[in-house]
């Protein structure tokens, strides 16, 4: 899908919005979510199928093809029939954050970058991935440098976490990785039934259905789209220059004609239901955040309602 692009005044053409999160800040966010978001997501998860683990779950009548290490030898003495222990299976949830990092992120035009909002969603999630001893891994893509951090428990995952947010971004687009890919690198990593939550505002080229849907068809996959009003409607603001951040390719338009405003809010209208009937279809739970407005309010109702 391509992006709306960028809004800028002719001949200007930096970086809309307020810019990244100076590290420092982003701690304190860090702690600050970690307040509001804490208990959101389920804090234990009891496998429902059975498995090796350490935890019994009952014992039954040996039957051929049972591993014979599982004879409960007390019970069996007691009844003169061999019996075997059955385990409940790890209680270790492992989730994969996936998160965009490509140059159609670093765009915002309300009260701060798409960037942010992702990283304030990735420091949520993380926060309540890690605990208990779960474990948390980052899958990164959109530039020429995508990371994939192994699950890790507790703080170590989440200290991963930052790092991959802080890295400074390759700005080179040439060999940059999209969704597709990073779908596929995160389905190649992920071996163990996980939680796989994706961070992106789904621009770029439309690679990913199919990997999409073979992730899903193997783990419970979340899709956290991030949107700034900007990509929905234009201002009548005079001329502008429209800039794709993945392409660089710009286009100059006039935003007083009132036609053009309706026609680019009808397209734009269009391709964000196209996205959200393509991942209804995938089996895939989605939700839409804002650049505007209180993104953790409505990232938490999203996962209250997951919960129920």
């Amino acid at each position: 899908m391509s992006s709306a692009g960028a809004l800028a005044r002719p001949g200007q053409h930096d970086a809309p919005g307020p810019g990244p999160i100076p590290e420092v800040l982003l701690r304190a966010l860090d702690i600050s979510i970690a307040r509001r978001i804490e208990g959101m997501l389920a804090g234990d998860y009891r496998s429902a199928v059975l498995g090796q683990g350490t935890e019994l779950a009952q014992v039954r009548p040996y039957a051929p093809g049972d591993d014979v290490r599982q004879i409960e030898w007390n019970v069996t003495a007691r009844t003169g029939q061999p019996h075997v222990r059955v385990q409940l299976a790890e209680r270790v949830l492992v989730t994969w954050l996936v998160l965009d990092t490509s140059p159609s992120m670093r765009f915002g035009t309300a009260d701060r970058l798409k960037a942010d909002v992702a990283e304030g969603a990735a420091i949520a999630v993380g926060h309540v991935a890690s605990r208990r001893g779960n474990r948390l891994g980052v899958v990164t893509f959109g530039d020429a440098d995508p990371q994939a951090l192994p699950p890790r428990q507790g703080r170590l995952g989440l200290i991963g976490l930052l790092t991959a947010l802080r890295r400074e971004p390759v700005e080179e687009r040439v060999g940059a990785t999209s969704l597709g890919e990073g779908v596929r690198r995160t389905s190649a990593l992920a071996r163990q039934r996980a939680l796989v939550v994706v961070v992106s505002d789904f621009r770029g080229p439309f690679d990913w259905r199919r990997p999409l849907l073979e992730l899903a068809g193997r783990h419970d996959v979340v899709a956290v789209e991030v949107r700034d009003p900007r990509e929905d409607e234009l201002p009548n603001a005079g001329e502008l220059w429209l800039v794709d951040p993945e392409t660089g390719r710009q286009l100059r338009v006039d935003t007083r004609d009132a036609k053009l405003r309706a026609r680019f809010a009808s397209a734009a209208a269009e391709e964000r239901s196209g996205l959200r009937r393509t991942l209804v279809s995938l089996g895939v739970r989605h939700t839409v955040l804002s650049t505007s407005g209180d993104w953790l309010r409505s990232l938490a109702l999203f996962l209250k309602q997951g919960r129920r």
